[in-house]
């Protein structure tokens, strides 16, 4: 990955964060966080 992929991703990322926090509330990470919690205990099933 190069510094300039890096870079607009980061951007990309930040900027839906920011019009998620400015549009919606700011529920998206609250969101991310539980799919995340969701995705590792399906994974620990699997172990």
């Amino acid at each position: 990955m190069t510094n300039v992929i890096a870079l607009c991703l980061g951007l990309l990322i930040l900027t839906l964060f920011v019009l998620d926090a400015v549009f919606f509330q700011g529920t998206l990470p609250v969101f991310l966080g539980k799919q995340f919690a969701t995705l590792i205990e399906y994974l620990s099933f699997w172990r």
